[in-house]
């Protein structure tokens, strides 16, 4: 009598293994464009809350689009395999009120995530950080108005880990860029633009902030004058015409 009351022990706890298995591991399989293969796979929680879909959207057989969920289907985020190598490339995350918070992807296909774009409350994007050489570090920083447009780009040029190239921009047309020079984290030259040609060119030869040499270009970027302040009182008292 104990060897059975065992055995049934047992055959309980397996069922119980197996229906919990089983709940676990609930899909519904559906054939979205009736080809007689499945393409999307509905992943459900033990609450029978949705967890996971998974997409074929191209119908060649292989996962190219995973969204996750939280609670009752609030989606927090959502993987893309764009060019269909097999690899996820682009992850997107969703905020609570399920708005679009933050975006990666491998933008060369190199296996690491090189881009990351960052969005507001409104879902504009606000940011872009890019670490251009795949070396695990940020190198380019771009940064966006409420119109989307661009108005700064920072640069990592060295690749050193510190800023050393400010971009500034006006109705996404370039308008100054700054120098470090020195590898002080503080620009010291800057160049003027007119269109794609350099205007003015102004240096801080003795590091104080200010500038104290300035050269001036024609429309076809040659040069026609230039001015020097020698004795750093912010005002020029060398000027040669060229």
């Amino acid at each position: 009598m104990q060897k059975h009351k065992k055995i049934f022990s047992l055959l309980v706890l397996f069922y119980l293994v197996f229906v919990s298995a089983w709940v676990h591991a609930e899909v519904a399989e559906v054939d979205t464009n009736f080809d007689g293969k499945m393409d999307q796979w509905s992943h459900q929680s033990p609450g029978g809350q949705i967890s996971k879909i998974e997409y074929d959207t191209n119908f060649d057989g292989a996962i190219d689009q995973i969204e996750h969920f939280e609670g009752k289907k609030q989606m927090v985020k959502a993987e893309f395999d764009s060019n269909n190598d097999g690899k996820m490339d682009q992850i997107q995350y969703y905020s609570k009120s399920g708005k679009l918070e933050r975006l990666e992807k491998d933008s060369k296909f190199r296996g690491s995530f090189d881009w990351n774009e960052f969005f507001n409350a409104n879902e504009k994007i606000v940011r872009v950080e890019i670490d251009e050489n795949g070396d695990g570090q940020v190198d380019i920083w771009q940064h966006f108005d409420d119109s989307q447009e661009l108005i700064l780009a920072e640069y990592d040029s060295d690749k050193n880990g510190k800023l050393d190239r400010w971009d500034y921009f006006s109705n996404e047309k370039l308008e100054k860029v700054g120098f470090d020079t020195n590898k002080d984290l503080k620009p010291d030259q800057w160049q003027y633009f007119q269109g794609s040609v350099i205007a003015k060119v102004e240096n801080d030869t003795n590091f104080d902030g200010k500038p104290d040499h300035w050269e001036y270009f024609d429309s076809s970027g040659k040069l026609i004058k230039s001015e020097a302040d020698r004795n750093f009182d912010g005002k020029p008292d060398l000027v040669q015409n060229k």
